[in-house]
């Protein structure tokens, strides 16, 4: 039989007395809510059309085992476009994309409803924060001859 040292046998005497030994979480509560690309430079001319704007996007997956309401949640980018999330909730194991110009909500996109391009095509970060202001995630790209870039 192994031996504790003191030291190891008073941490292990703390941590019992403070309400148990503490244990890894499950796998099945593990995974977060995170960005997980950014296509930051739409295909072809920077033509501002509605096609255009919709093709620059940022995607979003909940990898976690429960759908996350992200109502107020916010995605923003380093100047200050924001983009707030209304009543939705991001099934378990989905992924939801949020694109610049104008469309129909539906499950898998949003849209920002912006008449103009959100991410810069050479540098910019991403930052997606709960309602408190409390920041999830953040992804940043600085190359202006890429066109996404996976976080």
């Amino acid at each position: 039989m192994r031996h504790l040292s003191k030291a190891a046998a008073a941490a292990l005497a703390i941590a019992t007395a403070a309400g148990g030994l503490i244990t890894a979480a499950p796998a099945s509560a593990a995974g977060s809510v995170h960005l997980t690309k950014i296509y930051y430079n739409s295909p072809g001319s920077d033509n501002g059309s509605n096609a255009s704007l919709n093709a620059e996007w940022v995607q979003i997956k909940n990898s976690t085992s429960r759908a996350v309401g992200l109502k107020g949640w916010k995605l923003a980018d380093a100047s200050g476009h924001t983009y707030t999330f209304g009543t939705y909730s991001l099934g378990a194991g989905k992924t939801v994309t949020v694109h610049t110009g104008k469309g129909r909500d539906t499950a898998a996109h949003r849209y920002q409803n912006s008449r103009a391009y959100v991410w810069n095509n050479t540098k910019d970060t991403a930052t997606l924060k709960k309602p408190s202001g409390a920041r999830v995630d953040t992804c940043g790209y600085n190359n202006a001859r890429g066109s996404y870039v996976n976080c």
